[in-house]
């Protein structure tokens, strides 16, 4: 049975009031924490299902844009260190996803390319995390959606130089 309007509205009065409480820092942060704890739930279940987690799957789809890409320019699309990369394509390539080739240019770099089995996976349109973002980002105005990519982008950043 179905909560009671005014029980729906006192909850979701609450939920208001303890995000305003919380600020607008620590407010933020609740709702990152939730989006990491969905992607990492999501990767799992893609796993499961597709046999490929989020983390792969992305690095499968910005190889099938860029046939040919090095490590460290995949690193650097991926604002990661190319190190965070090598366990990732080091899986992928004993499974046979993708294909690394000595470059032609300097036989120090190797470039990947995706193997047939790594183009159906790039090809997949459901059961992933970037079907659920598409789907998400087109119920918002392209104004809002810039709006995020900017707030997400200096976030990024500046954790970046933190580091650093």
């Amino acid at each position: 049975m179905s909560a009671a309007p005014s029980d729906k509205s006192e909850k979701k009065k609450q939920k208001a009031d303890k995000s305003e409480k919380l600020g607008e820092v620590l407010d933020f942060m609740r709702l990152l924490w939730a989006v990491d704890h969905a992607l990492q739930s999501m990767s799992k279940r893609m796993e499961a299902s597709l046999g490929v987690t989020g983390p792969q799957r992305l690095v499968i789809r910005i190889v099938g844009r860029f046939p040919g890409i090095s490590a460290g320019e995949l690193a650097s699309v991926l604002h990661i260190h190319p190190s965070t990369l090598t366990g990732i394509l080091k899986r992928l390539e004993s499974r046979g996803i993708i294909g690394r080739k000595p470059d032609p240019d300097d036989a120090r770099r190797a470039l990947f390319e995706l193997s047939g089995r790594g183009r159906e996976i790039d090809g997949l349109k459901v059961g992933t995390v970037e079907a659920i973002v598409r789907r998400s980002l087109a119920k918002l105005p392209p104004r809002k959606v810039a709006a995020a990519r900017d707030v997400l982008g200096h976030l990024a950043l500046a954790l970046l130089e933190e580091k650093e």
